[in-house]
């Protein structure tokens, strides 16, 4: 279980986040979902362990994030982070790095072997394997670091824009469906960000979506279309949000230049 107790956080004189309040059950698949610039990257830093907040608390499985030694490290054995921009090791190669997220993870080598051969076939990295990482694409990169979360089998997995980043359609298909798999699995709890609603609507269990910095509302789909009173897809919903005035300013401008 993932909750974040009215967190704040800021950069310089700008906050960024302000008392955010947000709880992913076990077995949950959660998306945050929100425009750019509105601390979702940033709210997966401070839940993932990167960045101290400014202000509240973060606690996974009920041990709080950076405060005891003891219990950041219990948190980070069944943690995975990975940032919208995995990183990768320059001068290992992609079969190198999964080889080494697993013994980071105290998994047994050849286990980790044998799930990483078929995470490489999975994201068709076979032929890129035993290549330097430095010498990866962007989307290469991205499915490398997708493999690292997956084969380091943590049960709590916080994801940054996993489904951008250069993917290539047999990537977002294999993601998603990984995803889905997790989700329908009980053990592993998921908080991830997205940007494009088509991507996630029929994966996620439920939604949240944050503008500037606070968390407005978090529910299933059919939740919140009740809330805000709409029958459309996902990306409607997400406008009727964010942006209730945009519906009448795009009719109005269709028709001036009609």
């Amino acid at each position: 279980m993932i909750k974040v107790e009215s967190v704040s956080h800021h950069f310089l004189a700008d906050y960024i986040l302000r008392k955010v309040n947000l709880e992913v059950k076990k077995g949950e698949l959660m998306v945050l979902m929100g425009p750019n610039g509105m601390g979702k990257s940033t709210l997966l830093s401070v839940v993932g362990g990167l960045i101290s907040p400014f202000k509240g608390s973060v606690f996974i499985n009920g041990l709080q994030r950076r405060t005891k030694a003891d219990e950041e490290i219990a948190i980070r054995q069944q943690t995975f982070y990975l940032p919208d921009q995995p990183w990768t090791p320059h001068f290992k190669t992609g079969r190198e790095y999964l080889l080494m997220t697993g013994a980071a993870y105290g998994l047994d080598p050849v286990e980790t072997y044998e799930h990483s051969k078929k995470l490489l076939e999975l994201y068709e990295l076979t032929d890129v394997a035993d290549h330097q990482c430095t010498n990866y694409s962007q989307g290469q990169k991205k499915k490398i670091g997708l493999c690292s979360a997956f084969v380091s089998k943590a049960k709590v997995l916080i994801l940054d824009e996993p489904l951008s980043g250069g993917l290539d359609s047999s990537g977002l298909i294999t993601t998603k469906k990984l995803l889905k798999g997790l989700a329908d699995n009980e053990d592993f709890t998921v908080l991830m960000a997205v940007p494009v609603p088509e991507l996630v609507e029929e994966i996620g269990d439920r939604i949240s979506i944050i503008v500037k910095g606070e968390i407005v509302c978090t529910g299933t789909l059919t939740e919140l279309k009740k809330q805000y009173k709409t029958e459309g897809s996902l990306a409607e919903l997400l406008e009727s949000i964010i942006n209730p005035g945009n519906k009448k300013a795009l009719d109005d401008y269709l028709a001036a230049h009609h």
